[in-house]
């Protein structure tokens, strides 16, 4: 694969090699902007590949360009493995949700959902900052309403699939989310591991309606072993996906369970699952 690849005259694409969740290998920055840049995904911890990113980025500012700062889209270590490194290494700021200080990293700008960032150059670029709470509390996307063009992170990907993990993640909030991603008519977004996505809200859809059905199973097999606890469940549940696969799986299936909980569904005790009423 080469890189760095350009998409248009705002936007190119870098890929590096994280400890991200298979099948994927990389996670992809973004360079944002004609003239004032920004670089999305600080993401690589590996000394080989942060030299590639750091050449990248400088290869940008020989072309005339102004590298103005960082922008994490979320804490995850595949999103910010290189993140201290390279802002002290090429002297920008971190920019981030102000959710990710819970994480424990350094923000010298805090991007809340609604402003916009300007960037300006011989075509300006304005990115509307959406707060996109789901996958993880901070995560952030990046929509350019001249380009139609959306900087999804790790709400969606064009390889492998999303998790949602108990605990930080929220599978209401992530489903909230999909939904109002999918009203905004992107026409491209950008993944943080995959290709470039056209017609977005068709995906968008897919995944919504995926975890929907992966929803009525989980709520089955509740109903077929009342009283089960989540190794029991994810068999029946996940039965369609390999056993080397089920303690991921497992996490997703903690996040419907706990979804399905809040909603008033199932019912918890004791770490075992039951309906409180018959699946529809």
């Amino acid at each position: 694969m080469l890189r760095p690849v350009r998409l248009s005259e705002r936007v190119e694409r870098f890929f590096a090699r994280t400890p991200t969740l298979p099948p994927a290998t990389h996670t992809e920055s973004y360079a944002l902007g004609s003239r004032e840049v920004v670089l999305v995904e600080p993401a690589t911890p590996y000394e080989d590949e942060r030299h590639e990113w750091v050449a990248w980025a400088r290869s940008l500012e020989s072309q005339g360009r102004s590298l103005v700062a960082l922008v994490m889209t979320h804490h995850h270590p595949d999103h910010v493995g290189g993140a201290e490194f390279l802002a002290r290494e090429l002297g920008l700021p971190l920019w981030g949700h102000p959710r990710a200080r819970n994480f424990g990293l350094k923000l010298d700008r805090e991007l809340v959902d609604g402003e916009t960032v300007v960037l300006n150059g011989p075509t300006n670029s304005q990115w509307e900052v959406l707060h996109t709470p789901g996958h993880a509390s901070d995560h952030l996307c990046l929509l350019s309403k001249e380009d139609s063009t959306l900087v999804v992170g790790d709400m969606v990907a064009s390889v492998g699939t999303i998790l949602i993990a108990p605990g930080d993640g929220n599978m209401i909030e992530y489903l909230h989310q999909l939904s109002r991603l999918e009203k905004l008519g992107a026409t491209l977004a950008l993944p943080a591991h995959g290709d470039p996505i056209e017609n977005p809200s068709r995906l968008f859809r897919a995944y919504i309606a995926h975890r929907g059905m992966r929803e009525v199973w989980i709520a089955k097999a509740v109903g077929m072993h009342p009283g089960a606890d989540l190794d029991q469940l994810v068999k029946v549940a996940y039965a369609d996906t390999p056993v080397e696969i089920h303690p991921i799986a497992k996490l997703s299936l903690a996040a419907h369970l706990e979804k399905l909980v809040v909603e008033g569904q199932v019912e918890l005790r004791n770490e075992r699952y039951s309906l409180t009423r018959a699946p529809s």
